[in-house]
């Protein structure tokens, strides 16, 4: 009979151990990191990457999206041993201008596919879109399986361009388009700076498959309303233009724009938007 009550309750620790690893959350982020820019003086890129690495690891991202951040950059946070990056540069396609890369932790998840695509007329080759006039812009993505939960899911990761008031709405559309063609029906998440406030077309067309996760999640939203500080510590951030956008299926238990600084400067003109978030 002892052996009998044994093997009972080994069977319920296992079993109550698989249910907690299904519903072991996720912590991710999106964070433009501003381009290794030599006139940004102070807040130039060797001046604050050891902030930016510093901020990651504190907050132990699990998987974040970054933008405009140029290879060295990209090598640079890659010095945080526990992670791997996946993107490519939006001018050729390889490793040329800035990526909207994909940190991931390496223990944690397997890849399973990636892609990039611009957000152009024609996005499977570099070129400018639209009425935009400065840059080429890319979006990338990957497929991961969650070593721990074994869930599936993937992960877009994207830079709207900031000039073109055309390109950002007709870049909505095409998100909205590539999500349900590469994602289907598997859980999909987006991050991404936008440059677009909650209520232009863009954003709201996001929100046709996708929700925000600052509207559903669960604990009161924290931190300021804005994203964007430009280097000044006393910006009044209050348009937001950083975005995480998730499945409606996915569980977003927390969500905050970080505000962390070192001697009153920010380790880049952009907040980092994070979210804790479970994928049934």
């Amino acid at each position: 009979m002892r052996k009998i009550l044994l093997a009972l309750v080994g069977s319920l620790f296992l079993i109550q151990g698989a249910i907690a690893q299904k519903g072991t959350p996720l912590t991710i982020a999106t964070y433009n990191l501003r381009y290794n820019n030599a006139g940004d003086g102070v807040n130039a890129w060797p001046n604050r990457k050891e902030m930016v690495k510093g901020l990651v690891r504190y907050h132990d991202f699990d998987i974040f999206g970054t933008q405009e951040a140029l290879i060295g950059q990209l090598r640079d946070v890659a010095e945080l041993k526990e992670y791997a990056f996946f993107g490519a540069g939006r001018d050729d396609g390889k490793e040329g201008g800035e990526h909207s890369a994909i940190f991931y932790k390496k223990d944690r998840f397997k890849v399973l596919a990636s892609g990039n695509f611009w957000l152009s007329e024609t996005p499977e080759k570099p070129g400018k879109g639209w009425d935009a006039t400065c840059c080429n812009r890319i979006a990338s993505w990957l497929k991961l399986r969650d070593l721990v939960t074994k869930k599936e899911f993937y992960f877009f990761n994207v830079h709207f361009d900031h000039q073109g008031v055309v390109a950002r709405r007709e870049s909505g559309k095409l998100m909205v388009k590539k999500i349900k063609e590469i994602a289907g029906n598997t859980p999909a998440i987006c991050t991404g700076d936008f440059n677009s406030t909650p209520d232009t077309e863009q954003i709201k067309e996001m929100q046709t498959i996708l929700n925000d996760a600052k509207a559903v999640t669960e604990m009161p939203a924290y931190g300021p309303e804005g994203t964007f500080n430009a280097f000044k510590f006393t910006a009044p951030m209050a348009d937001r233009i950083d975005y995480i956008f998730t499945a409606r299926q996915i569980k977003v238990l927390k969500y905050a724009v970080l505000t962390d600084s070192k001697e009153q400067r920010y380790p880049s003109d952009h907040q980092p938007v994070v979210a804790k978030i479970v994928i049934p």
